[in-house]
């Protein structure tokens, strides 16, 4: 199988190094490409200079535009499966094998890695943990389904999701809507334990501000996807 890791960076510049390196170290079955989301720091220059494998992106897209151009690289290129994995060096690398085990073994079409089934390691901020909960509540409520880590981004897709996220993914904090809407769809989702880390440098794209706008806008989007299947 061919196997790829998506990594979407804006503003990586601290951690993109670590995050290839550890990659390169622990998921040697894996190519890798990081899409650089027209990023304000020297994010690509680093890639440049460690010539590292990217694309650069001339607009800035947002989280969901960003992956989605590396799903479309990855299936266009022929991959068998493409993981989503953070450029901001709170995923560690040594789990991707158990997430392809995952894939292989066809137990499901999405394989996520989840922070809340054995609660170690980093577990996120009080309020994130809140909206997590919230999120775990609303997919049960609507598909059936219990996720424990609706918002990881960690998550890996067979070749049939690669094709339907090629077409179509969420723009704006997709993993919550994209997994209602696969379950909708009939696809099997199955998440393993996972320890993450803190991150070790910058920001993360959602600010406190920025919370209850989160919050309000993808439970808009989760029940529409809910309805539209």
């Amino acid at each position: 199988m061919k196997n790829i890791i998506i990594i979407p960076a804006y503003n990586e510049s601290g951690n993109i190094e670590n995050t290839v390196n550890d990659i390169v170290k622990n998921a040697r079955n894996f190519d890798y490409l990081i899409v650089n989301d027209c990023s304000k720091d020297n994010t690509l220059e680093i890639c440049r200079k460690n010539h590292f494998n990217y694309i650069n992106l001339p607009i800035n897209l947002g989280i969901g535009g960003a992956v989605q151009a590396g799903y479309r690289y990855a299936y266009y290129h022929d991959y068998d499966t493409a993981v989503q994995f953070d450029g901001d060096g709170q995923h560690d690398a040594a789990y991707l094998s158990k997430l392809l085990e995952v894939i292989e073994k066809d137990e499901a079409d999405m394989a996520i890695g989840s922070r809340f089934i054995e609660n170690e390691g980093f577990q996120s901020s009080g309020l994130r943990r809140v909206g997590i909960r919230y999120f775990t509540r609303l997919i049960k409520l609507l598909t059936g389904q219990t996720i424990t880590d609706p918002t990881s981004g960690m998550r890996m897709v067979n070749r049939k999701l690669l094709k339907e996220f090629t077409e179509s993914y969420p723009k704006d904090y997709p993993e919550p809507e994209s997994a209602v809407t696969i379950l909708k769809r009939g696809y099997k989702i199955k998440e393993i334990p996972v320890q993450m880390r803190s991150r070790a440098e910058g920001e993360s794209s959602i600010s406190m501000g920025k919370s209850v706008y989160y919050m309000i806008k993808v439970s808009l989007a989760i029940f529409i996807a809910n309805i539209m299947k």
